[in-house]
């Protein structure tokens, strides 16, 4: 089974990332470029966390879907 993912997003709270960068808009672009897997980024964030726990659907324990694009909660670890 092939699977592409882009586990490397930020949401729309983060700097420098577009308004526009909504869990529906992730979803229609990702499914226009074939990827699969998609991480959320920035999941800590109590506004986009609440937002993830409103459009996305578990499927199993980890994994989420919106439409037929599954998400993984991701954020960025800086040292």
């Amino acid at each position: 089974m092939r699977l592409i993912s882009d586990l490397h997003v930020h949401s729309r709270f983060s700097r420098a990332v577009s308004k526009d960068m909504t869990l529906p808009v992730m979803h229609r672009w990702a499914d226009y470029k074939g990827i699969g897997l998609v991480g959320t980024g920035d999941f800590t964030h109590p506004t986009w966390f609440a937002e993830m726990q409103q459009k996305l659907v578990e499927v199993k324990p980890g994994l989420y879907q919106l439409g037929g694009v599954h998400f993984v909660l991701g954020a960025e670890v800086n040292c």
